[in-house]
């Protein structure tokens, strides 16, 4: 019993002073805003690799889970509701809930760990160090830039996404399950809310911060060699997908209700 409490404090202690060390970490790239302008070429190939470099995959996973919610919502709904609901239902699940997870932790997995094996494979390779020796704060030069794409991108990815997905939603209630388009276009109008598109493009700029951030951590924490890189990697996914879903619930308490 002794054992298992120490364990457990041990465990605790250095979950608290990781915490403490990633808002250390935060603090001072919200300091390097001010010297923005000097990261100004990092920033563009940032936005590069995280916007235009994820485009594919989202424009593929959105269509087909737009198509998944049409089907499976027209099939629970079938005997209860009317078709024209169907758009209703898939439009508000997309932008409120579907595009903003999904890509989140799509982009968790993409994003978030290629940042983690790049930072970790400068840090372990001293390349990070070799910054700090030429008075250019690591912190500034490879997080924020990183950071910054996240916020500003993932939004954009996902309205990519919610369009996507509502498209091809669409095209699957006329086409394969013979709703009318005046249907789906009366269900779309009959719940939308411009208000919806605010709180997904909240939802999407946290989780784009969170992602980048997590992913830049981790990666500057690296140790070890090869091993340590692929670590930082998964620990990155693992950690923003949790963080993730744990602040859609929080986010959508208080943003609906």
């Amino acid at each position: 019993m002794t054992r298992m409490f120490a364990s457990l404090g041990a465990k605790l202690a250095v979950f608290f002073i990781q915490v403490f060390d990633m808002y250390r970490y935060l603090v001072q790239c919200i300091r390097e805003v001010r010297h923005l302008y000097l990261y100004r070429h990092q920033v563009i190939e940032q936005f590069y690799a995280v916007g235009v470099g994820s485009l594919p995959l989202v424009c593929l996973i959105s269509a087909f889970s737009g198509m998944a919610v049409a089907i499976q919502m027209a099939y629970q709904m079938e005997a209860y509701v009317p078709d024209y609901m169907v758009g209703s239902i898939v439009v508000r699940s997309v932008v409120l809930v579907l595009s903003p997870i999904l890509i989140g932790l799509v982009l968790a997995g993409r994003v978030g760990a290629g940042i983690a094996s790049e930072l970790g494979t400068m840090k372990v390779s001293e390349q990070v160090d070799a910054l700090t020796s030429m008075a250019v704060d690591p912190v500034g030069y490879l997080m924020l830039p990183r950071i910054l794409a996240g916020l500003v991108m993932v939004p954009i990815l996902i309205i990519f996404s919610s369009f996507i997905s509502i498209s091809a939603g669409f095209i699957m209630s006329v086409v394969k399950m013979h709703i009318t388009v005046d249907d789906f276009i009366k269900g779309m109008k009959l719940d939308f809310m411009i208000y919806d598109i605010f709180v997904g493009l909240v939802k999407s700029t946290v989780y784009g911060g969170v992602l980048t951030f997590v992913g830049s951590y981790m990666g500057l924490q690296t140790v070890g060699g090869a091993q340590g890189v692929g670590q930082s990697a998964t620990s990155a996914v693992v950690v923003s997908s949790a963080l993730i879903l744990i602040l859609d619930y929080f986010l959508t308490l208080a943003l609906l209700y």
